[in-house]
C-alpha cells in the first residue's frame, strides 16, 4: 500500500498517495474549525500503510489517527527537492505564513526564514486585499498584471493596508493598478526574505500563493532569477510527507 502525507494548513489540507515514488491520489480541501473533521473526510476510504502529517494542525491530526509528524519545512524541502532535483531555494507562501528556505547541494534544510506572527504578505493578506478592491481571489492576479502602471502601497500590515486601499480607490485610484502595487508590495517583502537566506541553484515557488500568476511574473522580476512551479504548488508539503512515509517506514 502506498505512503500517506497530509499537510494541516489554516485555509486548506492536502492528502497526497505515493506509491513507488510516483504520485497515485491528491486532494485538496477546504480547511474549517474543526481540522480533525476535514482530515477524517479526507482519509475516508483510503488505503495507506504509513501516514505523516505536517502544518499547523499535525499534533492535532496525530492525537486523533497516529502516524509521524515533521515540520513544514522540512515536509516542503522534501517535496521541492523530488519535483526540481536541482532545487536550492524555496519560497512557499500559504495561508498565514511565508517561509523562505534554503538547501545545501544534497537536499539538506541549510537555513530558513518564517513570517508566521503577522498576515501581511500571505494569502490571507492577498484574500482581504482583493475583496477589498472588489475582485475574486481567483482574478486578482490576471487583474493586476493588467495595469500598465502601479499605484505604490505603503502598509503592510493588514487592517492599514485595507484603509489605504480602500482610500486610494475613493481618490480615482485605477483598482488593477492599486491591485498591482500590492502584489509587488509582497513580492518585495517575499524577495528580501530570500537575500537573507541567499538564493542559490533552482529558485522553487511553492504554496497557495505560488497559484497567482502575477506573483510568479514579479518574483522573478525581482529576484532575476527563473521561477519554478510546479502545476499543483498546493501539495509540495503534503508530496514530502508522503515520500517520506514510504521511504523511513516512519507512522
Amino acid at each position: 500500500m502506498p505512503g500517506a502525507g497530509i499537510d494541516i494548513g489554516s485555509r486548506t489540507v492536502k492528502l497526497v498517495l505515493v506509491e513507488d515514488g510516483e504520485v497515485s491520489s491528491a486532494r485538496v480541501q477546504e480547511n474549517s474549525f474543526d481540522p480533525v473533521a476535514v482530515s477524517r473526510e479526507l482519509l475516508a476510504g483510503v488505503q495507506h500503510d504509513r501516514i505523516i502529517a505536517t502544518g499547523y494542525g499535525r499534533h492535532l491530526f496525530q492525537a486523533e489517527f497516529g502516524g509521524g509528524i515533521i515540520s513544514e519545512i522540512k515536509a516542503f524541502a522534501a517535496g521541492a527537492r523530488a519535483l526540481f532535483p536541482a532545487c536550492r531555494t524555496l519560497l512557499d507562501i500559504g495561508g498565514q505564513d511565508t517561509k523562505a528556505i534554503s538547501l545545501d547541494a544534497s537536499g539538506r534544510v541549510r537555513k530558513f526564514e518564517m513570517n508566521d506572527r503577522c498576515a501581511a504578505g500571505t494569502g490571507r493578506f492577498l484574500e482581504i486585499m482583493a475583496s477589498a478592491l472588489g475582485f475574486s481571489l481567483d482574478t486578482f492576479g490576471e487583474a493586476a498584471l493588467t495595469s500598465g502602471r502601479t499605484v505604490k502601497v505603503n502598509n503592510m500590515c493588514t487592517v492599514f493596508a485595507e484603509s489605504e486601499v480602500i482610500s486610494l480607490v475613493a481618490r480615482g485610484m485605477p483598482r488593477e493598478a492599486v491591485a498591482r502595487g500590492i502584489h509587488e508590495a509582497v513580492v518585495r517583502r517575499s524577495a528580501a526574505m530570500l537575500r537573507r537566506i541567499r538564493i542559490e541553484g533552482d529558485l522553487v515557488f511553492v504554496g497557495g500563493v505560488a497559484l497567482n500568476s502575477c506573483m510568479r511574473e514579479r518574483l522573478q522580476a525581482e529576484t532575476g532569477r527563473e521561477v519554478r512551479t510546479p502545476g499543483n504548488p498546493q501539495i509540495v508539503g503534503a508530496l514530502g510527507c508522503a515520500l517520506l512515509a514510504e521511504n523511513s517506514g516512519a507512522g
